[in-house]
């Protein structure tokens, strides 16, 4: 049976959208694969194996997913027709294909010079044949990106800047592209990058929901339309929404704008913490043998400090026994044009609790400092609203939030 039977069976199950569906889609490819690769060379498979890469190598396949394949060898001869006999069924069966045949030496300078390439890579998962030729190029391609990661991630992070720039906000558009959108499935490919790179760890607890229910909503598009479509038009939103089991398209898109959010917000943190890193390799190389100094902390209202570029809490300054220092913080991190530190809206999150109604004067002081403080203004409010702060001060806010 070939994947494309395999998978219309697993579709055909009507199984929920989720880890477990794009699981059985990944074996049933696993399966046939490995039987192509068998046959393809005879059983005699030392020197080839077949690999992964891609949202296959994460096992991320949903009803449109292609397969992209890496087929590696070390052998001098005969791969041409290994290759054939594994491509040309999966061609004849319909199912979309990106592959390529490549040596481990070959494969590392592609990656050296192709971040998508890399990108790739960095997921790849062993399928079948010689499993020391994936384990090879896998630690190859690691080693190479984490030595280079001072030179790469810049342009890594260029690269997700300018595709925000053409693809909007997921969060915000009426008709979002899941992957390519701020917010998106490249988004999340590049935060693993970012972690493989050992420079800054990625917040795993935000995204890890967002993106199960990211990739369900893509395998929902999918399904209802029949094509590998990631555009979410309009026409397709109640449909999509029904298929999920949700009320309508509007609860739809408030879930997909809270995916989004919480997906960007998490890149700004980690792109924060690689610069902040790179930063101080640099002031440490600069300042080697002179011996170097802590990053100053500049005062900017009672209670806060800026740190390396961040809105921190004072060494002395208590949420809990001050309930309007997070408003008083969020306006001094606004009218300076700098963000609240992770750290700080996690305290806040665990101490705010609801102001005394009405709200005494200079808590209505700092809101309308906050405010006035104009764009800045507005990643302070979603840090802290993603944390669940905002609804705690402003209940209404949860009625017109992602409306």
């Amino acid at each position: 049976m070939t994947y494309a039977q395999e998978r219309a069976a697993v579709l055909a199950r009507g199984e929920p959208y989720g880890p477990a569906r794009r699981a059985a889609l990944s074996d049933a490819a696993d399966t046939w694969l490995t039987e192509l690769l068998r046959a393809a060379t005879s059983g005699e498979d030392a020197g080839v194996a077949l690999v992964a890469v891609g949202g296959y190598g994460r096992r991320e396949m949903v009803a449109g997913s292609d397969l992209d394949l890496l087929l590696l060898h070390s052998r001098k001869r005969g791969m041409d027709e290994v290759a054939n006999a594994i491509w040309y069924p999966i061609w004849d069966s319909g199912t979309k294909l990106d592959h390529s045949v490549r040596t481990v030496a070959e494969a590392r300078s592609v990656a050296a010079d192709d971040l998508k390439a890399l990108l790739g890579m960095l997921d790849m998962r062993h399928v079948a044949g010689d499993v020391g030729l994936t384990e090879q190029l896998r630690s190859t391609v690691l080693a190479d990106w984490r030595s280079a990661a001072t030179n790469r991630l810049p342009e890594l992070r260029e690269s997700a800047a300018e595709r925000d720039r053409s693809n909007g906000e997921l969060a915000f558009l009426l008709e979002p592209d899941l992957k390519e959108s701020r917010g998106g499935l490249r988004d999340l490919v590049t935060l693993r990058a970012v972690q493989a790179s050992w420079v800054a760890d990625v917040p795993h607890a935000r995204i890890a929901v967002a993106h199960g229910r990211l990739l369900d909503v893509r395998d929902a598009l999918h399904t209802v339309t029949g094509r590998s479509t990631d555009r979410l038009v309009l026409q397709e939103q109640e449909n999509v929404a029904s298929a999920l089991g949700l009320l309508d398209a509007i609860a739809l898109m408030r879930s997909l704008a809270e995916v989004g959010r919480n997906i960007g917000y998490a890149s700004d943190i980690t792109w924060r913490r690689v610069e902040q890193i790179l930063e101080t390799r640099t002031r440490r190389f600069r300042l080697r043998g002179t011996g170097g100094k802590p990053a100053p902390r500049t005062p900017l209202a009672d209670g806060v400090v800026q740190s390396e570029g961040e809105a921190v809490l004072a060494r002395d300054a208590d949420p809990a026994k001050d309930p309007i220092l997070v408003l008083r913080a969020a306006a001094a991190a606004a009218q300076a044009g700098i963000p609240l530190s992770p750290g700080t809206v996690d305290r806040f999150a665990a101490t705010t609790k609801r102001l005394p109604e009405p709200w005494p004067a200079a808590a209505r002081e700092e809101l309308v400092r906050l405010l006035g403080a104009g764009r800045p203004a507005v990643a302070v409010w979603e840090s802290l609203d993603l944390a669940g702060v905002m609804i705690t001060l402003l209940p209404d806010w949860a009625r017109v939030s992602c409306r």
